[in-house]
């Protein structure tokens, strides 16, 4: 079967790999969409903090069950699957008490550990780590119950934000998928940065009140004024030193910053304003099965557009061409159909 391989920083290879075989308790799927995430696209870069190279990429990946391993009764071939890829251990602490996305052995499909990613003919995981896709749910719009399973997460570990002002930074695919999250929970208003004019119009038309260039100056400013006051939440789903910086002011007094985005670098914080101003900074980490099902049901009952984020289709083996889009940011979603 055909394998994507990310070998060195910026060298996709398109590589002729052994079919798996479904173990007890696996499910073998034939992919049918995979999307690049940006997890993807800093181990492109040979800059993501927990990805090391050479990797088989994809993790956003809807696809059809084409063989169950031992011990498998729930599922069975032909049905639409979508993985959940954090493949945990059951056992420790985190486990026990329902916080699996912070188990002590965690690994991830095509991120981490041995089992190779999605953008392959087939792959297989665990059949615990599929959920049956919904119905009323088409394949591009399945593929993109991952990418807004973190920001249901993200909505959840914030505290919720039904009746509050937002603020997110950052308007690629977590960002906007978090903003329409936050306006189907209720949000108050949302507001939204990006620095590409193409990104800010498409949070417009997905339902942002306002949106900002982050370069503009006085920006902080000019987005307090719009929120009425201080953001009682900001996403920051860039996680730079000047988004953190601005996320910061954002909050002030008493607001949350949610950590969405995966740093390539550590910043600094104002930790005497921090701590003066009671700000709560919240990191977000991949997402848990009810987060993953909250993300299926919004998608299905047309809360969330997450359709309209998927710019771009390319074959698996354009995979190269199709890292270089999605690395270019002209593009939100950039899926691969093998």
């Amino acid at each position: 079967m055909r394998q994507v391989l990310l070998e060195s920083p910026e060298k996709i290879e398109l590589r002729e790999a052994p079919k798996p075989e479904p173990g007890a308790g696996d499910l073998l799927v034939r992919t049918e969409r995979v999307g690049i995430c940006g997890s993807d696209l800093h181990a492109y870069h040979g800059k993501h903090p927990f990805i090391s190279l050479p990797v088989a990429p994809g993790h956003e990946a809807v696809g059809v069950v084409e063989a169950v391993g031992e011990g498998i009764a729930e599922v069975q071939p032909g049905d639409r699957v979508i993985l959940e890829p954090n493949i945990v251990c059951g056992e420790c602490a985190y486990c026990r008490s329902g916080r699996y996305n912070l188990c002590e052995q965690l690994t991830v499909v095509g991120c981490v550990g041995p089992l190779a990613g999605a953008m392959a003919d087939y792959f297989i995981a665990p059949a615990e780590r599929f959920v049956v896709a919904d119905p009323r749910l088409d394949i591009s719009q399945a593929a993109m119950v991952e990418p807004l399973a973190t920001g249901t997460h993200a909505l959840r570990v914030s505290g919720g934000v039904q009746g509050k002002r937002v603020a997110v930074l950052g308007a690629g695919t977590i960002g906007l998928l978090t903003m329409q999250a936050a306006k189907a929970a209720g949000a108050e208003t949302a507001v939204a940065t990006d620095l590409s004019p193409a990104k800010r119009e498409r949070a417009l038309a997905l339902g942002a009140d306002a949106i900002f260039d982050p370069t503009e100056p006085g920006i902080v400013e000019k987005m307090r004024e719009r929120l009425g006051g201080q953001a009682d939440v900001v996403f920051d789903c860039v996680a730079v030193q000047n988004t953190m910086d601005q996320a910061i002011g954002l909050a002030l007094k008493g607001g949350t910053v949610v950590v969405v985005g995966v740093p390539e670098t550590d910043v600094r914080v104002p930790l005497a304003l921090i701590q003066d101003r009671e700000v709560r900074i919240q990191g977000s980490a991949m997402y848990t099965r009810e987060d993953v099902l909250e993300a299926m049901r919004l998608i299905a009952e047309g809360k969330v557009d997450a359709g309209a984020l998927v710019t771009r289709t390319l074959p698996l083996e354009r995979a190269a061409e199709a890292f270089a889009a999605a690395d270019a940011g002209a593009e939100i979603k950039v899926h691969l159909v093998p």
